[in-house]
């Protein structure tokens, strides 16, 4: 009998922790051997000298054909798994959002119908309750239970936000039972002043998208919420945080050993409000919530992720088309569906723009792609790292590889990529899943349906 299916040969292998070159044993989609010479008895044998072998990555923040301001992201589960899978992601969490009645039982179904038999890569689903009421607050525990340990909530958004003592009450809810809120965090009566004010004055373009949506209603929101879980004596994960201001209340935070976390994403690292001046509504591509800043956020967020204040970098990947979908706010920025794609190039973007300018090691690196992540949100150690017992979820990534950014060579289904033009050096070049090549040379080899589920555990508190 074969002791390996797969062995990787001559790769140096990155984990959080260290950088070492060693060949690794895969048996029955696990990781069973690191080490030297491994012998090859007629095992798929792939040579990875010259490359770097990471965990595969995880995105924990993901919109899937999810319903938003009378349209859906353009990606399903199949598009947007495959896009994720040539750019060297392995598991996402997607955002299954509760519809108005729904139980959180009944919202998981809806996700799992969406998602079951489609998706190439494995995923989770965090649960955004969007109608809590006692009977919701009450579920909470059998979903932690059946695998959904994660929650948003909303501090903004009409119809979807709740109020500050429901958000005490499910704080308090999560940590009883090994769960974790996530908040979505800006100030709803800022927002809304503004948005009547410049629809009022006539002001529709969508840069007042950005303006009605000021970086003090994020971090007004972002210290009441930590200060709500301080009472709550609860963990919370503040999702794409955008801003300097929200970071230093986050640093704040965890300097008096509060267990605040938070990720960023690509969009906030490298692009900037300008954009939005784009002439001919071509602004509507960076219409996001949170929106693009102004550059002087750009080096304070790279900080706090060298530092270690910021723990994950995901994409809020919510792809919608240029035409006939983001058009729906051409006569105003409020009707602009919010939300841009990014599933494909986040760990070559990071990898070019964070390891190559020497802003971040290549440890950091692996542990804000895979292993915070798959820490935080119940995947440890199966997912996240390479290490004997784990799936064999990795990336063989050619450091040497130069290329830019181009729409016509992504995958999304989408009209447009914010980052067209961006150069990178390095860049996945085979992705594997559970010991199967899926990806090789940019081009999917897997198959449609091949992802699981994933039950999540209680989180790894960071």
């Amino acid at each position: 009998m074969k002791m390996y299916d797969m062995i990787i040969k001559n790769g140096t292998i990155v984990t959080a922790s260290d950088v070492f070159k060693a060949d690794v044993g895969v048996k029955n989609g696990v990781i069973v051997a690191l080490g030297n010479n491994l012998k090859d008895d007629g095992a798929d044998t792939i040579d990875a000298e010259g490359k770097y072998v990471f965990p595969g990555g995880i995105d924990v923040h993901t919109h899937l054909e999810m319903p938003f301001g009378g349209t859906v992201s353009s990606d399903d589960f199949t598009t947007g798994t495959i896009a994720a899978a040539c750019g060297g992601t392995t598991t996402i969490i997607d955002f299954a959002v509760q519809a108005k009645g729904q139980s959180l039982e009944q919202t998981a179904e809806t996700w799992h119908k969406k998602a079951d038999g489609k998706a190439v890569i494995d995923y989770g689903f965090h649960i955004a309750i969007t109608d809590m009421n006692e009977d919701i607050l009450n579920e909470m525990p059998k979903a932690i239970k059946n695998g959904y340990s994660s929650f948003k909530l909303f501090m903004t958004y009409d119809g979807l936000r709740v109020n500050d003592d429901v958000l005490l009450k499910a704080l308090i809810m999560a940590k009883e039972n090994g769960g974790l809120i996530c908040v979505h965090a800006e100030n709803y009566y800022i927002i809304n002043y503004l948005v009547k004010k410049f629809l009022k004055e006539g002001k529709v373009e969508p840069k007042y998208h950005a303006l009605s949506r000021p970086t003090v209603a994020e971090a007004e929101a972002v210290s009441r919420a930590i200060k709500i879980a301080s009472l709550a004596d609860a963990p919370l994960y503040i999702v794409h945080l955008s801003c300097k201001e929200s970071l230093i209340e986050l640093a704040r935070a965890r300097a008096q050993g509060l267990p605040v976390m938070a990720e960023t994403c690509p969009q906030y690292l490298l692009l900037s409000e300008e954009r939005y001046e784009e002439s001919d509504f071509m602004g509507a591509k960076y219409v996001m919530s949170p929106p693009l800043r102004s550059k002087d956020n750009l080096e304070p967020l790279w900080d706090g992720i060298a530092r270690g204040d910021i723990q994950v970098v995901s994409t809020d990947h919510c792809p919608f088309f240029l035409k006939g979908q983001k058009e729906l706010g051409r006569e105003s920025f409020n009707k602009i569906p919010n939300g841009a794609p990014g599933i494909e190039a986040r760990m070559a973007l990071l990898y070019t723009n964070g390891v190559g300018t020497g802003k971040l090691s290549l440890q950091r690196f692996v542990e804000v792609t895979a292993t915070n992540p798959a820490k935080i949100f119940g995947l440890y150690p199966s997912k996240g790292t390479i290490a004997v017992g784990s799936d064999a979820d990795m990336v063989l990534f050619d450091p040497n590889v130069k290329k830019r950014v181009e729409k016509s060579e992504l995958h999304e289904n989408v009209d447009y990529t914010p980052y067209e033009g961006f150069e990178m050096t390095g860049y996945p070049v085979m992705t594997i899943l559970r010991g199967k090549v899926i990806v090789e040379e940019n081009h999917f080899v897997g198959q449609k349906g091949a992802g699981k589920f994933i039950r999540r555990q209680s989180p790894i508190l960071l």
